[in-house]
């Protein structure tokens, strides 16, 4: 029996289906006591309004714009994180790597998604995909031109494979255009993938 005109309307209110499954996988687990519906709305609180891409873009801004920070974030990563209270749960030893006119770095994880969450958010989908894993360490100049970006012949690349032991920041090289700007204005210059080496500011 077809379908008439008001239950198209209907099906088209629901969400798309893979939502539709995490709310019912949800609904489920908070019947069955298994979950707390005040902490799924915390956690999720979290990853929309506090952490993400924004506190990364901040310390590449910050270290843009003052030598003396730039140092300590490269040096001593760990210890500047911790004290900016941006440690924790995926955030275990982060290493930054600064991009320079002779080496492009680019971020990785081959095995899954190990990614910096508290300093970027959570992970896009192609960072996670078999294609990207794979590609980005058999042919990194490829795959940065599929994301728009070109890196000179004589400028080389550097693939860092994150672990669950150790999550890789990339520092992207400041634009000539950007400089004398103040820390609140780079801000918006910083992308997420240039954080991971597969963008530029």
């Amino acid at each position: 029996m077809p379908h008439d005109h008001h239950d198209d309307h209907a099906h088209s209110l629901l969400p798309p289906e893979p939502a539709l499954r995490v709310k019912a996988l949800e609904t489920l687990l908070v019947r069955k006591g298994l979950v707390d519906p005040a902490a799924v709305d915390a956690i999720i609180d979290q990853y929309e309004h506090h952490i993400g891409p924004h506190i990364g873009a901040s310390l590449i801004a910050r270290a843009w714009n003052d030598p003396e920070f730039k140092k300590q974030l490269v040096n001593n990563t760990d210890g500047i994180l911790a004290e900016m209270g941006f440690g924790g749960r995926q955030g275990e030893h982060i290493v930054v790597v600064e991009n320079t006119p002779a080496c492009h770095n680019l971020v990785v994880c081959t095995l899954c998604s190990c990614y910096p969450w508290p300093v970027l958010g959570v992970p896009p989908a192609w960072y996670k995909s078999d294609a990207y894993r794979s590609r980005a360490v058999s042919e990194p100049r490829e795959v940065l031109s599929e994301f728009g970006i070109i890196i000179p012949q004589d400028q080389k690349i550097r693939v860092w494979d994150s672990t669950a032991e150790i999550r890789y920041l990339v520092l992207p090289m400041q634009p000539k255009a950007s400089f004398g700007l103040d820390q609140a204005d780079l801000v918006g210059w910083v992308s997420r993938n240039s954080m991971i080496g597969a963008g530029l500011p």
